[in-house]
């Protein structure tokens, strides 16, 4: 991000291009506020404390390093009104748009501390998402007219910010979690004591628990 000082404040959000999958306990806003909290700790940012008047107000510019699939712009926007929300945010895509390198697709404006603080915690969300976004939308675009669809093999506390990069990119979601799909696998056929017996177990569980699922 570059900055350049202004005036402006205030709030302009747009709608999700791509909103994110459903979960029934997944916290987006606890995840926020860990991000945040990790990075602030018990000081706060002392570097920002100690060389940015409280009162400075700057713009800075979201600029794409390279070539790829933007995601992430509806989570930066949230983090930034968790932070501060008189932050005004604009931009000039949206996720799920193909950006070149150089391209300046964004800006903030408002109390520079502010900015600077959920800076590095939007750039590691954006980064890590259009990452994910840019390498499914290759993988979609070659297997299609197939689906690609992925796991719940993702990082610990991010399933649904790494799953909502996936549909960002042009992929599917197979399942959020243990509790929304039966999937036998080995351990299950193991301890089951075979295929059988684990299909019919599965079969008994979901009709006394009157459960529809796949």
């Amino acid at each position: 991000m570059s900055v350049t000082q202004t005036m402006n404040s205030g709030v302009s959000f747009r709608s999700m291009a791509v909103k994110p999958p459903s979960h029934p306990t997944y916290d987006m806003k606890g995840v926020i506020k860990l991000a945040l909290a990790e990075d602030a700790g018990d000081q706060g940012d002392v570097t920002c404390l100690a060389t940015i008047p409280l009162d400075m107000e700057v713009e800075a510019h979201f600029l794409a390093k390279e070539d790829g699939i933007v995601a992430g712009i509806s989570l930066a926007e949230m983090i930034f009104h968790e932070v501060d929300p008189s932050l005004k945010v604009e931009w000039s895509q949206k996720d799920g748009d193909h950006v070149q390198k150089g391209l300046q697709f964004g800006k903030v404006s408002g109390q520079a501390h502010n900015i600077v603080v959920a800076e590095r915690v939007v750039l590691n969300f954006m980064q890590r998402m259009s990452g994910i976004a840019t390498l499914t939308k290759t993988m979609a675009d070659a297997a299609h007219p197939a689906c690609i669809l992925e796991t719940r093999k993702t990082a610990p506390g991010l399933r649904l910010v790494d799953k909502w990069a996936v549909l960002i990119g042009g992929g599917r979601n197979h399942r959020m979690g243990l509790f929304d799909m039966v999937m036998i696998k080995d351990n299950h056929i193991s301890i089951a004591g075979g295929i059988i017996n684990a299909i019919k177990s599965v079969d008994q569980y979901l009709e006394q628990q009157n459960l529809q699922m796949r």
